[in-house]
């Protein structure tokens, strides 16, 4: 099985452009960004999936999200930015390894928009809500 690129990072096999380092969590620059600041917020403890990671260690990384995007504003200029979480193949999850895209964002800048709203058919969002609901009591 071919090693997980991040934390290959973590380890200091491969270089990363590190904005920010804890015991628990690690930023750096996206090789590919969408807009210029474009970070990655990882937990140094593997997890492939959103649902695997501890609640504490999601404070954490929350934290560091709100500590960058602050800086985003007050250091690149922008005007707001994204926070996202692509949680498995289907929501477009490339990396096996957590993580958040934190995205710099400009008035106008084109990098991203809210996709095409797909609204509820008759009773379904009852249905929906129901399930849901159901799921988290």
């Amino acid at each position: 099985m071919k090693a997980c690129i991040f934390c290959k990072i973590i380890r200091g096999e491969n270089p990363s452009s590190k904005i920010f380092e804890s015991e628990k969590v690690l930023a750096f620059l996206d090789i590919n960004p969408v807009s210029r600041g474009h970070t990655l917020v990882i937990p140094k403890t593997h997890y492939v999936g959103f649902s695997e990671v501890p609640a504490d260690l999601l404070t954490e990384m929350g934290k560091v999200l709100q500590k960058i995007g602050q800086a985003a504003k007050t250091q690149l200029g922008s005007d707001g930015f994204n926070v996202l979480l692509n949680n498995g193949r289907a929501a477009g999850q490339l990396i096996d390894h957590v993580h958040f895209h934190l995205v710099p964002r400009s008035t106008g800048d084109g990098v991203m928009g809210w996709p095409k709203v797909r609204p509820y058919a008759a009773g379904e969002r009852e249905t929906v809500r129901s399930k849901l609901a159901n799921a988290l009591s």
